[in-house]
């Protein structure tokens, strides 16, 4: 009998192995902890430029305004002034105001409320291989799966294997792959990720 060099079949079997996964169009899947990437739909809106707003004062009409959110991220109102709102919440920004309208006014007597009236900060684009590229500004939070529908869908040159999100996000940038055909079948649905505003989707 014939021994066959270990080096030889360890070869032979990777070849076979090779030829296996490209026969079954196997795809590598991501070792990529999706499940930790933020969902803003679970959060407090935080308010950003173009975002309008309404400021109410409770029985002070000429203090109550409606306000837009500038693109340096403040609104001005009757004599507080300006305010810094981009980066919170319509909650810390109505704390914010009645902390400075107590300088003026006795705030217990005085209660704020701030309602977000218009959505128009959150943004995202899509670029490479769809029908549509573009930024997209949406009124509601959108997944992966829907912006790839908003941009017209996959061309014919896409390799949606190998899309890519870029995310800049608590102070560091981070590339997030995203196997398409696997958000598609369900395999793996937490793949298809609720986009943060400022993301870029990259379609190859």
């Amino acid at each position: 009998m014939r021994l066959v060099p270990v080096r030889k079949l360890n070869l032979s079997l990777r070849s076979v192995l090779l030829v296996v996964v490209g026969m079954c169009g196997c795809t590598p899947v991501p070792k990529y902890p999706y499940r930790s990437e933020p969902d803003p739909r679970n959060m407090d809106y935080v308010l950003g430029p173009s975002d309008t707003i309404r400021i109410n004062v409770w029985k002070n009409a000429e203090l109550s305004t409606d306000a837009i959110v500038r693109p340096d991220g403040t609104v001005t109102m009757p004599l507080v002034g300006d305010v810094q709102a981009a980066g919170r919440t319509t909650r810390e920004l109505r704390d914010e105001i009645a902390r400075r309208l107590s300088a003026f006014l006795k705030s217990e007597e005085t209660p704020v409320t701030v309602a977000l009236t218009g959505v128009n900060s959150y943004r995202f684009t899509v670029s490479g291989n769809v029908e549509r590229a573009g930024a997209f500004s949406p009124k509601y939070y959108v997944t992966v799966s829907d912006a790839i529908a908003m941009a017209g869908g996959l061309n014919k040159f896409a390799n949606g294997n190998k899309i890519v999100i870029v995310r800049n996000h608590g102070g560091r940038q981070r590339r997030i792959p995203i196997v398409y055909s696997m958000i598609q079948s369900g395999q793996r649905p937490e793949m298809d990720l609720v986009l943060l505003s400022g993301d870029v989707v990259l379609v190859p």
